[in-house]
């Protein structure tokens, strides 16, 4: 299982989707109904390839770091391989 976690929001930006630092998000065989598409679109890759047993060779094992598209206000998400 993967899970997402909401780190940090631009400073000064606001998430339309209302995410706030603290939300978490699972992730299984099926997406998460209350996550942005968009925001779904960039964790999706990195995502699968932590659930396949797979990690980013820049990043932690079984963890990495991305941002959604927002360039006003970017939400940065921690994903993270779950045992």
């Amino acid at each position: 299982m993967i899970e997402i976690e909401v780190v940090r929001i631009l400073e000064g930006g606001a998430c339309p989707f209302g995410f706030k630092p603290g939300d978490i998000f699972q992730i299984d065989e099926n997406p998460p109904a209350e996550l942005c598409h968009w925001a779904y679109l960039v964790i999706l890759p990195f995502a699968t390839a932590l659930r396949f047993g797979g990690d980013i060779p820049w990043e932690e094992k079984g963890i990495c770091s991305v941002c959604c598209p927002d360039p006003k206000n970017p939400v940065v998400f921690e994903i993270r391989r779950v045992k």
